[in-house]
């Protein structure tokens, strides 16, 4: 098994396993750490390849103007890999449907959970989540931010903290102090993602949600898999927005054979 360790400028990524690579884009409340259930799991078939985003865990906020699937692309070339399955979760979810939409020779399959849709209709449960945050960002409140995010994203809108797990929440609240630090600078500097219709999508697509997800992603989600051609949906009924962290192993049995196709 090869593990690496590596800081591509900005970009810190680890690797492990061998065989097709897979790239594993992270949520924007998390790191490269949420796939540690999974990771294990897909790197006995292939080489897995975790990387934090500018701004998230061991990765250095951006200092000026940079895109995300520009820092995709430079880290595949850097590692010498041409085409490679991806699989993002959330922000990284559209992160990867973008790379795949601007450069479609690179990728061979693209797996998405619970990607956000741009210029969505957003609910008033979602505005009122971000107005939430805001306002305690504003205040100096970094604790009660992550608190606002753990609430909307771990616990989820449809069950209880004595239903999840014991353990993430504490997970992720490191990951989150990190991101919601560096959420300023990211988006200053971010020239955002591309415009391209999510249906010139050509290559196997697989979508998936949580049933216990906020319904705009529930929604979302059922629009990637009609508009995406021949892509499959998949739910997983016990997770909410994470599934990576709620279901990994009903999410490894689901990608598993979709990514050796």
């Amino acid at each position: 098994m090869l593990i690496l360790k590596d800081h591509l400028g900005h970009l810190s990524c680890t690797v492990t396993g061998e065989g097709p690579p897979v790239v594993l884009v992270h949520a924007g409340i998390a790191d490269h750490r949420m796939w540690d259930a999974v990771a294990p799991g897909l790197a006995e078939r292939h080489t897995v390849i975790r990387y934090d985003l500018r701004g998230f865990g061991e990765s250095a906020p951006p200092t000026g103007p940079f895109s995300e699937t520009d820092d995709l692309l430079g880290l595949l070339d850097h590692l010498g890999h041409d085409r490679v399955r991806v699989v993002g979760a959330s922000w990284g979810a559209r992160v990867a449907a973008d790379f795949t939409l601007t450069h479609p020779d690179r990728v061979h399959s693209l797996a998405l959970l619970a990607p956000p849709w741009r210029g969505y209709d957003w609910s008033a449960e979602m505005v009122a989540y971000d107005e939430a945050e805001t306002a305690a960002l504003a205040a100096g409140d970094l604790d009660g931010a992550v608190r606002v995010n753990l609430d909307m994203w771990l616990r989820g809108p449809n069950r209880g903290w004595e239903d999840v797990a014991p353990g993430l929440a504490e997970a992720l609240r490191e990951p989150l102090r990190i991101s919601l630090t560096h959420q300023e600078a990211v988006g200053r500097h971010s020239q955002g993602g591309t415009d391209r219709d999510v249906a010139t999508i050509t290559v196997p697509t697989l979508v998936g949600f949580g049933g216990l997800d906020v319904a705009d992603f529930r929604d979302i989600a059922r629009r990637y898999a009609a508009e995406i051609p021949g892509a499959s949906l998949a739910e997983f009924p016990t997770a909410a927005h994470l599934v990576a962290l709620d279901a990994p192993a009903e999410l490894l049995a689901a990608l598993v054979p979709f990514l050796a196709r």
